[in-house]
């Protein structure tokens, strides 16, 4: 036996593994790492987050990224350039985030790496029949692997879209496994560049538990920030939205768009919300001169209404529900306050107090998808839906 497959045995059956999750999302303001201690696995798992970081990414990775970000025409060889080189570069920052916690890369077992998505293109997006669903991501496993010494699961997305999802969202295997409750029940709302939701029902039954995306979360104003305000990479606190008035005929001009009337569930990025269809909708509306604040103010509430209108959509039953929230777009109090009054019967919390850092969850949700990988039960989901495939997700890269 090959002494790569041993080491996976022998990891296989340990009653915990330490594992770094990472997450470097549409938003491209930096690398998550969690460094997670995970014990057991299916309905049996836990997790620790002994360490948490985010390393704020440099000018330099985002111009690279956005060379390439949701754009349909490209260079290719820049794009296949920076596979290997983006994972070079989360290499460095788990090496340096390792000499700061004074962890030794031995002592870790696995990084789970999601990847830097540049192009999402589900079927229903570019409604070719010629093609089906897909999706990519950049920052190759094996490269990570060797330059960190430690075994990678990545490319998590194409098992999801090989069996017949859409390759997003998977937040809900990681949700399903931590956050399900006998008391009440959970929406589990994640709020970065795109934002989405799982349905969590206090049953806990899986073929009940519902996840898809609910339209741009932080994207659209994000990429309006830096293109009016080049000094600035996002809207800190909403400031400047705070400060404009919402216009509703943009705003009314923004909802029409068809993705809101798809069934559910669904996926989307920034191919679909983006400056371009700002503009689009801008000149449907008559709204082209609208001052930035405005325009803002209306893209805050753009995407506090997308979030609204799905979750009233869920059929929910008599149990009180609670929504705790996640990502980015937690630290947008407009963004926040808009989703509360617009939703006065939900109560809209953090996952801070279900012991898991809002910064930090969809990272350490990559890291529970890497210990299924190694050490989980084919019979952990047994759901066939498009929305959860029964399916074990990530490549396995060996660190020599």
């Amino acid at each position: 036996m090959h002494s790569h497959i041993t080491r996976l045995y022998q990891l296989a059956a340990k009653p915990s593994r330490r594992i770094i999750g990472l997450m470097s999302g549409t938003s491209l303001d930096g690398l998550d790492i969690a460094l997670c201690l995970i014990s057991g696995s299916g309905q049996h798992t836990s997790v620790t987050v002994e360490q948490f970081i985010t390393v704020p990414y440099q000018d330099e990775f985002r111009s690279r990224v956005q060379a390439v970000f949701a754009k349909r025409q490209v260079d290719l060889q820049q794009l296949t350039l920076l596979h290997p080189w983006i994972a070079l570069q989360h290499a460095a920052m788990i090496n340096q985030a390792l000499r700061d916690w004074q962890v030794p890369a031995s002592e870790v077992d696995l990084i789970a790496s999601h990847g830097q998505t540049v192009y999402h293109c589900p079927l229903r997006q570019h409604q070719d029949p010629a093609w089906g669903n897909a999706t990519l991501q950049l920052g190759d496993g094996d490269h990570l692997a060797v330059h960190t010494g430690i075994m990678t699961v990545s490319d998590f997305r194409q098992k999801h879209i090989a069996a017949g999802g859409e390759g997003a969202p998977l937040a809900a295997y990681g949700d399903y496994l931590l956050f399900g409750s006998a008391q009440e029940n959970r929406i589990l709302l994640n709020i970065g560049g795109i934002a989405n939701l799982t349905y969590l029902p206090v049953d806990a039954d899986l073929n009940k538990v519902f996840s898809t995306d609910l339209g741009p979360g932080n994207t659209m104003m994000d990429a309006y920030v830096r293109q009016y305000y080049p000094a600035l990479q996002y809207d800190a606190d909403a400031r400047i939205a705070a400060s404009g008035k919402v216009a509703p005929a943009l705003l009314a001009a923004l909802l029409q768009h068809p993705f809101f009337s798809l069934s559910l569930p669904k996926t989307t990025g920034p191919e679909v919300f983006n400056l371009q269809y700002l503009q689009q909708a801008q000149q449907q509306s008559g709204c082209t001169a609208l001052s930035p604040a405005d325009v803002l103010a209306t893209l805050n509430c753009f995407s506090a209404t997308a979030i609204v209108r799905l979750v009233q959509q869920l059929t929910i039953a008599a149990q009180p529900t609670v929504i705790y929230a996640s990502g980015g777009g937690i630290h947008n109090p407009l963004l926040m306050q808009q989703i509360q009054q617009q939703l006065p019967q939900f109560s809209l919390r953090t996952t801070a107090e279900l012991a898991i850092l809002p910064d930090a969850k969809e990272a350490v949700l990559f890291a529970l998808l890497a210990n299924e990988c190694v050490a989980g039960s084919s019979d952990t989901f047994t759901a066939t839906s498009r929305a959860m495939p029964a399916v074990t997700m990530g490549k396995i890269s060996f660190a020599d």
